[in-house]
């Protein structure tokens, strides 16, 4: 039998060990709980005014209001988004680093580039999704080209539509691309520089088509200056309904653009649980949704696992496209 003195130091070594044990065991709820204690930087991996970095700006500002903590967005473009995913990847694992990711920088990257430098199944952990982005399919006002059905017969047989791509192997140019192959026509693609530029070829009657989001065509719709053929969602969109949906032609046909939130592999449970039920909690704000909405950005809370699957469904929907469109990494 131990000697008392012993029996003493097993006793304290034992309640130590439980002691720190239970501190580790609250640790994570207590940091979720300071959460954040210092300004937060959100990663737009494309340029400022694009519509990732304006859904962002909006996210980021109702996010600093609820945590009383500043938002940060860096924007680092470029290379498809290359450089800011890789830099929110190699992030410290804190919470303090969130990329907001648009669905061609988690979906497109790893088979459009030979060496994209990040994986989204290991080098980012879902958080929340923000919201789906719908395209809108547009014509000159100059063509005779009213309806999805007026467009397929234009292209049957020949390539006579000239479809302006803002920007190659986008999401709106591969939507536009898989229209194409739906209806079994060509269109005649046309790279422009930018949605801007592939606005005005339209304008100027260069190109007949362009493809993009809501957003960057609604002003030149309700001006008459272009002429909406249909959106790329499954149902007709909230304060568009006169507009109808590709589908309604040729049944089946979906295509959405979306933004999420992704932390680096390594971030505590607690910290992405505390960042998606504050997102969650902002995305349902009045002037959020109204805002977004304005933008055809609609917003979709959901959990981090629900992210997770929604993202895996994506990534082989893209790769169906890439591999069916014969797109060649680079």
């Amino acid at each position: 039998m131990a000697p008392p003195s012993s029996r003493r130091r097993l006793l304290h070594a034992a309640g130590a060990a439980a002691l720190l044990a239970a501190t580790l065991a609250h640790a994570p709820a207590a940091l979720a709980q300071s959460f954040p204690s210092r300004p937060v930087r959100m990663i737009v991996p494309f340029p400022p005014g694009t519509a990732p970095d304006v859904a962002a700006r909006l996210l980021a500002d109702k996010l600093g209001q609820s945590w009383g903590q500043a938002v940060v967005i860096e924007n680092r473009a470029g290379a498809g988004g290359i450089p800011g995913m890789s830099a929110a990847a190699k992030a410290a694992p804190d919470g303090y680093t969130i990329a907001f990711v648009p669905a061609a920088a988690a979906t497109l990257n790893q088979h459009l580039f030979k060496n994209p430098q990040y994986s989204m199944d290991t080098d980012f952990v879902p958080v929340a999704t923000v919201a789906v982005t719908p395209f809108m399919l547009v014509a000159s006002a100059k063509s005779e080209v009213r309806s999805v059905g007026d467009l397929i017969k234009a292209a049957q047989g020949s390539d006579k539509v000239t479809f302006a791509a803002a920007q190659l192997n986008s999401m709106p140019h591969l939507t536009g691309e898989m229209v194409a192959r739906a209806a079994k026509v060509k269109f005649f693609t046309v790279p422009y520089a930018g949605s801007q530029a592939a606005v005005t070829g339209l304008l100027s009657g260069d190109a007949i088509l362009t493809v993009d989001g809501v957003a960057g065509l609604a002003e030149h719709v309700k001006g008459g200056r272009l002429r909406a053929l249909a959106v790329t969602s499954d149902k007709r969109l909230p304060g568009y309904e006169d507009i109808p949906t590709v589908s309604e032609t040729i049944k089946g046909f979906e295509a959405i653009g979306w933004f999420g939130l992704f932390v680096p592999t390594g971030t505590p449970p607690a910290i992405v649980t505390a960042i998606n039920a504050e997102t969650n909690k902002v995305l349902v704000n009045p002037d959020l949704v109204r805002r977004y909405t304005e933008l055809g950005m609609y917003p979709r809370p959901g959990t981090p696992a629900a992210l997770k699957e929604f993202l895996g469904q994506q990534q082989v929907l893209l790769k169906g496209w890439v591999t069916e469109l014969n797109l060649q990494p680079q």
